[in-house]
């Protein structure tokens, strides 16, 4: 097995997308630290790998401190003996409008997502380079993060300053010899539920059919475990080139993502004044403006979404 001996830390994986990561960690042999808010949820999810022949231990505790990052650390270090790959997958929603979001609704999302990935980063990363080991940081992305979305702003904050965070890690762990790099899954979530243009993807899969097509391969979504294979090839020591990246995961579909570069580029000389750029701006760059957001193909008919029913016809 491509992880054998290896120990692995995955927050946020007592269900979905970390626990699928979790668990093919642990079939490519690599011991795991389950990591859960909900000590039913955590525990169901060790049962759930040691019924699959792996190892596992729960920590229930909410990911952010450095006193949490601590604990997990220090848990695979006394129960497994060492500690080789970190997965920093926890996180939490609050979606609202920019009006609408309150400042605790900003807080507990960069706390969980952007936070936790920092402290449990940096504590992971002390771990490797104090013990000699080449570790694995593999941070989880959005396309949120990439590209925004409405109703997001926390969480397009916290997931933008992950990869963010994964460039400048990169440089400062490759002397170590530690990659990071960061996930940009695209699956079918408690997110993705709610919203009704993944509807038919969504059934698909809860009945544990194939989704169709027109999802996995125009759209590149898919299930949890078309990214987890993503995750452990990214632990294993094939990937030890491969650090500082973005790396899109999602049905049949594998994609990098650029580093922002500059679009586009004109200079003059005395530099821009204002008037400069009133008189010059629309002319130069009007046609070269880059747009926000994901736009999502047309649907066909046969998997639009179906028309939510009148009550009394749901009553019968």
């Amino acid at each position: 097995m491509s992880l054998s001996g290896k120990v692995a830390i995955v927050t946020g994986s007592g269900r979905g997308l970390g626990l699928a990561y979790a668990r093919e960690l642990a079939r490519q042999g690599a011991a795991v630290v389950i990591n859960d808010v909900d000590a039913e949820v955590a525990n169901e999810a060790v049962r759930t790998i040691e019924a699959d022949g792996g190892r596992a231990v729960a920590v229930v505790a909410p990911v952010g401190s450095s006193e949490v990052a601590k604990q997990l650390v220090q848990t695979a270090v006394e129960i497994f003996g060492r500690l080789d790959i970190l997965v920093t997958n926890a996180g939490i929603l609050r979606d609202k409008s920019l009006l609408k979001m309150t400042d605790e609704d900003f807080d507990l999302v960069i706390n969980v997502h952007l936070k936790g990935t920092f402290t449990c980063a940096r504590e992971a990363f002390g771990y490797f380079k104090e013990n000699g080991i080449a570790g694995r940081i593999i941070t989880i992305g959005s396309p949120t993060g990439q590209r925004g979305n409405f109703g997001q702003t926390n969480y397009a904050a916290a997931k933008a300053g992950i990869v963010g965070m994964v460039r400048t890690w990169a440089l400062e762990m490759k002397k170590a010899g530690v990659t990071a790099n960061a996930v940009i899954p695209v699956a079918a979530t408690a997110m993705t539920k709610t919203i009704p243009y993944f509807q038919k993807a969504v059934e698909a899969d809860e009945r544990g059919e194939a989704m169709p097509d027109f999802f996995r391969h125009e759209l590149g979504f898919g299930t949890a475990d078309d990214v987890s294979g993503l995750i452990a090839f990214l632990a294993s020591d094939a990937a030890a080139g491969i650090t500082g990246q973005a790396i899109g995961a999602g049905g049949d579909r594998l994609q990098i993502w650029t580093h922002p570069e500059a679009a586009a580029t004109e200079y003059r000389e005395g530099g821009w004044g204002y008037q400069d750029l009133v008189e010059n701006f629309d002319r130069l760059f009007g046609g070269r403006l880059q747009s926000v957001g994901e736009e999502f193909l047309p649907l066909p008919e046969d998997l639009k979404p179906e028309a939510a029913q009148p009550a009394a016809t749901q009553a019968r």
